[in-house]
């Protein structure tokens, strides 16, 4: 299981992995990087994904973000960025509506 703190030790530019698919998407959605750091220092995380394949991985919701990220081999991966959308999310982004 992922714990925020350990995220949060992760967060640094130096210890940070980005995909050009995260770097696309982030544009497409104008989210910053910065966006991302505060998500992550500000943030709670409201589901886990221990199955996750390479390493297990979580969502992070902060103030209309989401950031799915992982720990493994010693960086912090962020997988995706996104702003949750009110048809699958309630309005507190923490809760998913019942389908």
């Amino acid at each position: 299981m992922l714990l925020i703190e350990n995220i949060r030790a992760f967060c640094t530019n130096d210890k940070m992995v980005l995909t050009e698919h995260l770097l696309s998407r982030m544009r497409q959605r104008h989210i910053r990087l910065e966006d991302i750091k505060k998500a992550i220092t500000n943030g709670e995380i409201i589901e886990q994904y221990p199955t996750d394949y390479p390493f297990p991985s979580c969502l992070i919701s902060a103030e209309n973000l989401h950031i799915v990220c992982s720990i493994g081999e010693e960086y912090l991966y962020i997988i995706i960025a996104y702003r949750p959308s009110i048809k699958l999310w309630k309005a507190n982004g923490k809760e998913r509506k019942e389908k």
